[in-house]
């Protein structure tokens, strides 16, 4: 059985860091896992429980919402925005936290990772993610943490993919969310 670890980018910048971390996570997923990046978080709609109607959920809210359903796992990478969780991150959250108690999130594994520009590579965000997570019903891995700082120096001329310490990491972090995936599924 291979385990499917949903990842959400909390950025939308084309060349962001975390981006590149998720990129990164989808090369290194260990045997038996896959890493599928959800692409269209910029397209869902700020989430309002007007517009989340049975039937009729905007379209890209319900492949959010579909996308989440099948995952095993949930690998979420953060920057840091002002202190805090990125808005599109916190939509997405948002969304699949939904129906209460039924949302994408219950009872499956989410780990949440990152990088930021700062000292200590945005654990502020990291940590408003795991709160938001765990309220919205996810299973937190709060031992499972990878926050990389001063992303702009660090990842210039380097793809994360390319540093050794993130790959080491990293690969420690997909291992860790694969094996609590997988006993979830089970």
């Amino acid at each position: 059985m291979s385990v499917r670890i949903v990842a959400l980018v909390g950025s939308l910048r084309a060349g962001s860091h975390n981006r590149q971390l998720a990129e990164a996570a989808v090369k290194l997923a260990p045997e038996g896992a896959e890493v599928e990046i959800f692409e269209g978080l910029a397209e869902i709609p700020f989430y309002n429980e007007d517009i989340d109607v049975a039937g009729d959920v905007p379209a890209a809210a319900a492949r959010l919402r579909e996308a989440g359903a099948g995952a095993d796992a949930f690998l979420l990478f953060s920057p840091e925005y002002n202190g805090t969780i990125p808005a599109v991150l916190k939509n997405a959250i948002d969304w699949l936290s939904r129906p209460y108690g039924s949302g994408a999130f219950t009872g499956k594994p989410v780990a949440v990772v990152g990088t930021a520009y700062g000292q200590f590579g945005g654990v502020w965000a990291q940590d408003e993610a795991r709160k938001a997570v765990g309220i919205a019903g996810g299973k937190v891995l709060e031992d499972v943490k990878l926050s990389v700082p001063g992303s702009v120096e660090r990842f210039a001329t380097t793809h994360p993919s390319d540093d050794a310490e993130v790959v080491e990491k990293l690969t420690e972090v997909l291992a860790q969310v694969s094996a609590a995936g997988q006993a979830s599924a089970a």
